[in-house]
């Protein structure tokens, strides 16, 4: 049991006062990077509001939605203190004004979509159980994923057209410093499909809250989705923008400083996978286009899973025991 869980079991009784409810949904908004540290969220939070008061909201309700979901249900009352049963509905919330716009439906739309997301975290819970994996991101990815390809053949929610899908194969491959400097700022906001460089910094002060191993395998995967993207001549505005960083940032976070213990062979094994998610975003982001979906985080949820199945077969590395 790790401290923050010992810490959750410790005030058990106290779970369904509204001010657990309120640190329950800041963990979950801490989880979109896997940290259930209330500072965390806090601060991931208000970089979402910075970008916007209709993204912040969004996050806000979302994460309150799927949270409030859990506890109808009766989820595990230790995975919603942990924030595990909110970070999806975040995510969701965002991703659902950022493509379908500020509407009435809108709202509609992000009840339904964070039940959903509860009901998938529960299943995708107990189906990657026996091999040792958890959803990560998965629920929003689906939900948010169908929601937005559908919304279109929808007159009382469809108001416009979709943004458009970045096409990974076109544009300029010449990078400055300053390119440099806003891709690694804004690796870290896309993950919340935000671009803004004064974002990312907001939320690279809240992971550093979290600690010193985590800010640093958030940088170093930034700079390996940077690297990598480049040395395959990514267009520089799409570098620039954190479209081919985002999930590097994710996979060194989750690898690095969450799944696997603190060893050489196992930082090594991170960085690889960032640079795995940033070539196979290029592949998800071509393959979803034709039919234009979007492809959110599903690089690093394949990369994060495959690399965790195969540590069991691979004794050089070591998960970590908290």
């Amino acid at each position: 049991m790790t401290s923050v869980e010992a810490s959750v079991e410790k005030h058990r009784p106290q779970d369904r006062e509204p001010l657990a409810y309120l640190v329950a949904s800041l963990r979950g908004v801490g989880q979109v990077d896997l940290q259930p540290q209330p500072i965390t969220g806090a601060l991931l939070l208000a970089g979402l509001w910075a970008a916007g008061w209709h993204i912040g909201l969004f996050a806000t309700l979302g994460t309150l939605i799927s949270t409030a979901a859990a506890y109808a249900l009766a989820a595990d009352r230790n995975s919603i203190a942990l924030g595990l049963q909110g970070y999806s509905g975040c995510l969701t919330g965002v991703a659902l004004v950022t493509s379908l716009g500020h509407h009435p439906a809108t709202y509609v739309l992000l009840l339904v979509a964070c039940v959903l997301c509860t009901l998938l975290t529960a299943a995708l819970t107990t189906l990657l159980k026996p091999y040792g994996l958890t959803p990560l991101t998965a629920p929003f990815c689906l939900v948010s994923g169908v929601m937005v390809l559908g919304a279109p053949s929808f007159a009382r929610i469809w108001h416009g057209a979709p943004a458009p899908v970045a096409d990974p194969t076109s544009g300029d491959t010449a990078i400055s410093w300053s390119d440099l400097g806003h891709a690694f700022l804004t690796n870290v906001s896309q993950i919340f499909l935000v671009d803004e460089w004064y974002v990312g910094l907001i939320m690279l002060a809240g992971l550093a809250c979290a600690g010193a191993r985590v800010v640093l395998f958030a940088a170093a995967g930034s700079a390996m989705g940077i690297l990598t993207a480049w040395a395959l001549g990514a267009p520089t505005a799409q570098i620039a923008q954190g479209i081919y960083g985002y999930n590097a940032v994710l996979v060194g976070i989750a690898v690095g400083a969450v799944f696997l213990a603190n060893t050489t062979w196992n930082a090594a094994y991170a960085l690889f996978g960032a640079a795995v998610s940033t070539g196979l975003t290029a592949a998800i982001t071509s393959l979803f286009k034709p039919f234009g979906g979007h492809t959110f985080t599903w690089p690093f949820i394949l990369t994060t899973w495959v690399l965790m199945a195969a540590v069991p077969q691979l004794p050089r590395l070591r998960r970590s025991s908290t």
